[in-house]
């Protein structure tokens, strides 16, 4: 049975992608990395072409090179053009991110209408919450007292988010995306990994790692949640489906 046929109208389907990396407004071409790279815009967008238009995708983060959202518009014009609602996390490169109240705003005065953020909030899909913030790198061994601060800032975010999400479904499972991955070869954030722990979630997709970093990604069970790597050049720049429950 065709699974888009069988869930047409009765519940949107879920996607994930991560580091999509546009630039087209700013000189900040992927492609000299060459490889996979090599067309990347036209990648994403004939796998973009293949969803619906009630589909959801999460971007996990750096989503645009652009440092303002007016350099990045070309970039979420080009999201907008594509099928499904795209729901935004905020990235290490997103240098263009700026309040809720200012992103939302200007996404209207540019009818930016299939764009949102998933940020100190949550999504409900079906049965599902769909929970999630950047996150950060920190090893007290390596961290500044900055670094601390943003990591303890990024937990904050994420217990809002996961929070959010239980009030929106008692009984329903929490999915979290996050931008930087909770653990690694040779890293592992305990203080994420022990509140999603605490909240009972069992599924965990993140982007940013890139190129030869693939290669310490962890991937599968730890600890009871299964982590799953959607960097754009790790999954052929296509979006990846996230079952849900229906």
């Amino acid at each position: 049975m065709d699974v888009r046929s069988y869930f047409r109208g009765v519940i949107k389907l879920l996607f994930a992608l991560g580091d999509a990396h546009l630039s087209l407004a700013v000189d900040k071409k992927m492609d000299v990395f060459g490889g996979v790279w090599e067309g990347y815009v036209e990648k994403l967008r004939n796998s973009f072409q293949q969803l619906y238009e009630d589909d959801i995708i999460v971007l996990c983060g750096d989503t645009s090179w652009g440092m303002t959202l007016t350099e990045a518009l070309q970039d979420f014009m080009f999201f907008e053009s594509l099928p499904g609602k795209k729901l935004l996390l905020k990235g290490n490169h997103d240098y263009w991110w700026e309040t809720s109240a200012k992103m939302k705003a200007f996404f209207a005065d540019n009818l930016l209408h299939k764009l949102d953020l998933l940020h100190n909030n949550a999504y409900l899909i079906g049965n599902t919450a769909i929970c999630g913030t950047r996150g950060w790198f920190f090893e007290e061994e390596k961290g500044t007292a900055s670094d601390r601060k943003i990591m303890l800032r990024e937990i904050g975010r994420l217990r809002t988010s996961l929070t959010h999400g239980r009030r929106l479904t008692s009984d329903g499972e929490l999915l979290v995306f996050l931008h930087y991955p909770p653990l690694y070869e040779g890293y592992r954030c305990d203080e994420l990994v022990d509140l999603m722990g605490e909240y009972g979630v069992r599924r965990c997709y993140y982007g940013h790692l890139h190129g030869p970093a693939r290669s310490r990604a962890i991937e599968g069970e730890y600890r009871g949640i299964v982590y799953t790597l959607l960097s754009a050049d790790h999954v052929g720049f296509t979006p990846v489906p996230v079952p849900i429950e229906v």
